[in-house]
């Protein structure tokens, strides 16, 4: 099996509730998401999406992706799609870096293996280990008691596990978590993600106001590791590393020197499924939980992500995020679709999603023939 064609799209998604908000005045309504098909000779095809948060996020963006798909997807024209080991390392000698844009081919790699052998990727990441978890909704910044009604609104539809954005005025972010915390019960686990929004000297304030609060994690106090580290020695809540996790070194680093107990395994930011697997095995094996989820997304992402969480322990996953309960937008019928808070990987072969072609305009480029 050789690929011949590689298309690329785009697909523009919009947050649900309007905008979202996080620390340091980062607001979103919509973002430019990419989706890519890959087509093999013998007309199977794979779905893959990136979709970068905004531009401030992490060093990547819609349009850095798509410029650099345009040197990628030529260099995957008559390699085997269900060699993905041949895959990536086709990827890297065309383009050092850049993981974000090579995560969508790899996903569509793996989608179009399912669908030559006629399993699930779950089945390819390992097994389905879960038929359910549980899925978790991020609360946008604002005032207490905003944050509050929107997680009591969330929680009246199922959901039992919050992000809560925080970042901002040290105390306020205290507020915030205790109200939170006192407005939720034991079934409830939250989370205090400052998205890198403090220095030390206010993460460790706002840490000193959360300690002793059950059921709350800290998410990316800090923007370096450095400082994450000095926070994790000076506070017994558990911390959870994101943005500055992004390989396996930073996730050695982390749990040697930063104590982790959890990290965020974003699929597009560590290069695809095969990045994610190998990092998702060595959480398990160090005793590290994992969130799987992405930077944002449709159908696509929340598929690959479904595959990564149900084929992964239970007791090693904190939570799981389906980003296409987040977007208005949908290619592929609304599917994988979130139940009462939890949420399952699809069973057909490869992602198990039909992907609707009809739903995006022309490709922006294509590579093949």
């Amino acid at each position: 099996m050789k690929i011949t064609r590689i298309d690329v799209y785009h697909f523009d998604l919009s947050y649900v509730h309007g905008v979202y908000t996080m620390s340091g005045g980062r607001n979103v309504s919509t973002l430019a998401s990419t989706l890519v098909r890959v087509v093999a000779d013998d007309g199977l095809e794979g779905w893959g999406e990136v979709c970068p948060l905004g531009s401030t996020y992490l060093p990547a963006h819609a349009g850095g992706a798509r410029a650099a798909l345009q040197l990628l997807a030529p260099a995957l024209i008559g390699v085997d799609p269900t060699d993905l080991s041949a895959v990536n390392d086709a990827m890297d000698a065309a383009l050092v870096g850049y993981a974000y844009a090579k995560s969508p081919l790899d996903v569509a790699c793996w989608d179009l293996t399912g669908k030559a052998w006629g399993v699930s990727v779950a089945t390819l990441l390992g097994g389905v280990r879960q038929d359910r978890f549980p899925l978790y909704f991020a609360v946008p910044l604002g005032s207490p008691e905003e944050m509050t009604q929107y997680v009591l609104a969330r929680r009246a539809q199922g959901i039992h596990r919050f992000q809560l954005k925080v970042g901002g005025d040290p105390a306020l972010d205290g507020m915030r978590a205790q109200q939170i915390i006192a407005a939720t019960g034991p079934e409830d686990l939250v989370v205090a993600d400052a998205n890198c929004g403090w220095r030390l000297n206010d993460a460790l304030i706002a840490a000193r106001a959360m300690e002793g609060l059950p059921r709350l994690y800290l998410e990316q106090p800090c923007p370096t590791m450095e400082e994450c580290i000095e926070v994790r020695k000076h506070s017994t809540l558990p911390m959870v590393y994101d943005e500055v996790v992004n390989d396996v070194p930073t996730l050695i680093r982390a749990v040697r020197e930063g104590g982790a107990g959890a990290m965020n395994l974003k699929v597009s930011k560590v290069g695809g499924l095969t990045r994610a697997k190998l990092m998702r095995d060595l959480c398990q094996e160090l005793g590290v939980q994992v969130t799987i989820e992405d930077t944002w997304g449709g159908d696509v992402v929340s598929a690959a992500s479904a595959h990564l969480a149900a084929s992964t322990r239970a007791r090693s996953l904190l939570t799981v995020s389906f980003m296409n309960d987040w977007t208005r937008e949908h290619v592929a019928g609304y599917q994988p679709r979130s139940q009462d808070g939890s949420g399952s990987a699809p069973t057909g072969p490869g992602l198990g999603i039909d992907v609707d072609p009809s739903r995006l305009a022309a490709p922006l480029f294509s590579a093949g023939a």
